[in-house]
């Protein structure tokens, strides 16, 4: 059984052998640890081993760990409720589901000015599931542009989740998607790619991948720090 320590190591050379195949930079790729139903203290871990960006699903969860965690980044990768955005505008970095003008025009008023803006991304259904979350393809640009508009909002770009086995054509649409709307509003993130696919994500573009089992795996099989 192998430590956070050791996971995260196994991952980094993941990202890099994958870049590198793709004739990309590692550095170019963002390694977010989905640390969602994870305890507090393999985050301590991860944190300790040099990761920095953590990805929770739930909130009242996240202010749990974010009380006990001290130094890390937080992102949202989970739906988000109405009744949710005051919280997550006060304590979280980033929101990678936004779906919505108006859960964008929320937390862009709840938003503290003594804050950084809050990074944000648009989710697209790239598989254009009816149980997926996200906005379909067709609709990302005039979401974008709505949100652009909005005070202490950071718009980044895209997050999308294939469907697991999803032709490499689901990849390189979100790419293009992404490619069409970068310089018009600037995006530099474009987020897709877990544990079984961060290496065709990371050929067909993706600037920031989201792991969790690769990393946590099941809490028993993971030992403890020395």
């Amino acid at each position: 059984m192998r430590s956070i320590h050791e996971n995260l190591q196994a991952v980094r050379q993941r990202i890099a052998s994958a870049a590198q195949a793709a004739g990309r930079d590692a550095a170019g790729v963002t390694l977010l640890a989905v640390s969602k139903t994870h305890p507090a203290a393999l985050v301590e871990q991860a944190l300790a081993a040099g990761q920095r960006a953590f990805g929770e699903n739930y909130v009242q969860e996240a202010q749990e760990k974010m009380d006990a965690v001290r130094g890390a980044e937080w992102h949202l990768i989970g739906p988000l409720q109405s009744n949710k955005t005051r919280i997550v505008a006060e304590r979280f970095d980033w929101v990678q589901s936004i779906e919505s003008e108006k859960i964008a025009r929320r937390l862009s008023g709840q938003r503290s000015g003594k804050l950084p803006p809050l990074n944000v991304l648009i989710q697209v259904n790239v598989s254009g599931e009816g149980s997926k979350s996200g906005v379909a393809p067709a609709e990302v640009s005039g979401l974008a542009l709505a949100m652009a508009k909005l005070p202490r909002l950071k718009l980044r770009g895209l997050m999308a989740i294939p469907e697991p086995g999803a032709d490499v054509a689901r990849y390189r649409e979100l790419k293009g998607l992404y490619e069409g709307l970068k310089g018009r509003f600037h995006f530099d993130t474009l987020s897709v790619g877990m544990s079984d696919d961060l290496e065709i994500a990371i050929a067909e573009g993706a600037t920031m991948v989201r792991v969790g089992t690769a990393i946590f795996g099941a809490r028993e099989k993971i030992r403890s720090a020395a």
